[in-house]
């Protein structure tokens, strides 16, 4: 039996809450991540003569994978009764499993890249009035607007009116190239990412039998971080959960939905609640910020209008300190902001420097940080969100395995012979290689191996024995764990020859770092053996291509990056007005969602801490002057009536313990 001693009465609650549809509301710090696995664990430990899974969605792949450790670590026998996933990975899934009964094969490819995407969007401009769209309106600038109507469940019926009453100018073109659009992606096997999730949608929707087989399959859903799903995602778990148990298990915090801009709304956690009719429980208690820290976020987000009444305030675990845990910084210049920063920081042990962080409401004020910090002989890193490898190496990689999967694709096999190029110098002429496909009636990934081969000596030994020996047992019997482990063994020996290879193998070394961490979360969450080709590529697909950050390096993050993290010492720069609150809330006023959310954004970074945070402002930012942050004085660390004057202010500093 699991020990429930160190929790709480609410989060004891939590756990042991069985049937019907229940919300946690819970604070930042409140060990939501302890309360929701131990909720799963103690199901499964409770019954272990069933069937039923349990499905878990959360943010992230990384804190789905963390999570799913976790429970499998409690109740080890109950591993293969545990689906933890992201929306939009748990939609993928469902869609390669049943999608042909919306028109999808199995092995449609998933677009992470724009470019990807624009070359779809321009083939559906193409087909709309021979491509004449008019006003400049390239796939570029029209993508976003695409991506807004599907993620929008506006549908191809729908999309003139929604255009019109957007004011677009020419909303009827606009409409049929947005059908076109969502008509290409089907008709070619590929989906964009917010394609996964209106199609996903649209088959829960049309095919009530699949919609009850997944109901009957997951007796149990929970649901982590609901503050950030968008209107597609939450139209999914409505079909997701029975109706007639409504087993559905929610955590969110209204007071961090900072995700608007990319379809998170406050309304829809209060629509959640009222469509289940859900019980609803508290979790206020904060064991991550020192007191004076959470003083002062209660303070800020108070000035939020339309917070329920009966908003419980967070409440500090930690004892107080003695020690100045709240500084408040202002300067004449951001030069001199970030220069204090560094030093700051630099007093620090090189090994405390990684618990560190710098957040900032732009990545234009965290790039000049990163700098001057490196000026300082202090390594920091702006974390960049990758969804594809760029070294040559696991590009080619990645490009044949999905080859294997997907044998007629000319994406995958342009990918494969660009990247052999930068890998071998030999320039393989992909339409000879489809012509030879097609004139044996044989597949891409076969013709590519004879068009190696046939190059003779010019090939390197490492690839010509990766392509005679490896590469027909990936071909024939789909074995590519041997084949992945020899093209590792080819380019280690790439790299031995030639270390610097004309920038080929640049970004290997990060790319290979992702590769065999992505290898060791699936390998164990499901075990090799039971780890398809098709299966390893659909999660593939889903993990971000971000490398670990280096050793010691002190990260710098907008401030949206940092949802989910805690760091010793938070520094929070640019606190003027313009900045955070940004430009556009400034503009639409104090009441407005803008500023709510701004506001939002700002108690999230506040709450990241564990020991000190560290606020600060400057009266110019490059040459213009500047207001303070009017966030430095709802959060009671600045004097109310210097808000709507300019700022007179000594540079000075003010310590709160």
């Amino acid at each position: 039996m699991m020990d429930l001693s160190t929790l709480n009465d609410n989060q004891r609650e939590a756990v042991n809450w069985r049937d019907g549809p229940i919300l946690i509301l819970a604070g930042p710090g409140s060990g939501t991540t302890q309360v929701l696995t131990y909720r799963i664990a103690s199901i499964l430990e409770e019954t272990p003569d069933k069937y039923f899974k349990i499905l878990g969605l959360t943010a992230t792949n990384r804190a789905a994978a963390e999570m799913h450790e976790r429970i499998a670590s409690l109740v080890p026998y109950a591993r293969n009764r545990i689906r933890i996933k992201t929306f939009h990975s748990f939609s993928e899934a469902q869609l390669r499993q049943h999608g042909s009964h919306i028109g999808l094969r199995p092995n449609f490819t998933v677009l992470v890249q724009d470019a990807d995407r624009w070359t779809l969007l321009d083939e559906a401009i193409g087909r709309t009035r021979n491509g004449m769209l008019g006003y400049g309106m390239t796939a570029e600038r029209l993508l976003p607007v695409v991506s807004r109507l599907i993620e929008n469940n506006v549908g191809v019926k729908e999309a003139f009116k929604a255009l019109r009453n957007d004011s677009f100018d020419d909303a009827e073109t606009l409409a049929s190239v947005y059908g076109n659009y969502r008509a290409l992606m089907i008709e070619k096997n590929v989906l964009d990412f917010p394609g996964l999730i209106a199609e996903a949608l649209s088959l829960l929707e049309k095919k009530p039998p699949v919609r009850e087989l997944i109901q009957v399959i997951y007796g149990y859903i929970c649901v982590d971080e609901f503050q950030y799903t968008n209107l597609l995602q939450y139209k999914i778990l409505r079909h997701l959960v029975d109706p007639a148990t409504e087993n559905l298990f929610v955590v969110a915090d209204d007071d961090q939905i900072i995700y608007q801009w990319n379809g998170a709304n406050p309304e829809r956690l209060w629509k959640l609640r009222e469509d289940f009719n859900m019980r609803v429980l508290r979790l206020p208690e904060n064991y991550r910020c020192p007191p004076a820290v959470i003083e002062r976020a209660n303070c800020l987000i108070k000035y939020n209008s339309g917070r329920p009444a009966e908003k419980t305030e967070l409440i500090a675990q930690k004892e107080p300190s003695d020690e100045s845990v709240v500084r408040v910084k202002m300067f004449d210049d951001f030069e001199q902001e970030i220069a204090w920063v560094a030093e700051d920081i630099g007093g620090c042990p090189a090994h405390e420097r990684a618990r560190c962080v710098i957040l900032a409401r732009t990545k234009n004020f965290l790039m000049q940080t990163v700098s001057a910090l490196e000026q300082s002989g202090i390594s920091a890193y702006l974390a960049v969100r990758k969804d594809e490898f760029e070294s040559a190496p696991l590009q080619w990689l990645h490009s044949v395995l999905r080859l294997a999967n997907a044998r007629s694709s000319p994406e995958y096999l342009r990918i494969a012979c660009r990247a052999f190029f930068s890998l071998e110098g030999i320039n393989l002429d992909m339409r000879d290689i489809m012509s030879h496909a097609a004139a044996g009636d044989d597949d891409y990934l076969r013709s590519f191996a004879r068009a190696v081969l046939a190059r003779g000596e010019e090939v390197s030994s490492g690839a010509r024995n990766l392509i005679e020996e490896s590469l027909p047992r990936l071909s024939d019997h789909l074995d590519f764990w041997s084949f992945e482990e020899n093209a590792f063994a080819w380019f280690e020996d790439l790299q031995k020859k030639d270390p610097v290879a004309d920038g080929v193998i640049d970004e290997y070394g990060e790319d290979k770092e992702v590769w065999h961490n992505f290898l060791e979360e699936i390998t164990s969450c499901y075990g090799k053996e039971g780890i398809t080709l098709h299966f390893f590529l659909q999660e593939l697909d889903m993990w971000l291509k971000t490398p670990d950050p280096p050793e010691d390096a002190v990260p710098c993050l907008p401030i949206h990056s940092s949802r989910g993290m805690e760091f010793d010492h938070v520094y929070l720069i640019g606190m003027v007005e313009d900045q955070l609150p940004s430009w556009e809330a400034v503009k639409k006023g104090d009441d407005s969602r803008e500023m709510r959310e701004e506001r939002r954004n700002c108690f999230v970074a506040m709450t990241r801490v564990q020991k000190t945070l560290n606020l600060s402002c400057s009266s110019r930012i490059h040459g213009r002057e500047k207001k303070f942050s009017r966030f430095l004085y709802e959060m009671g660390v600045l004097e109310p009536e210097r808000f709507s004057s300019k700022n007179e202010i000594e540079p000075r500093t003010l310590a709160i313990t």
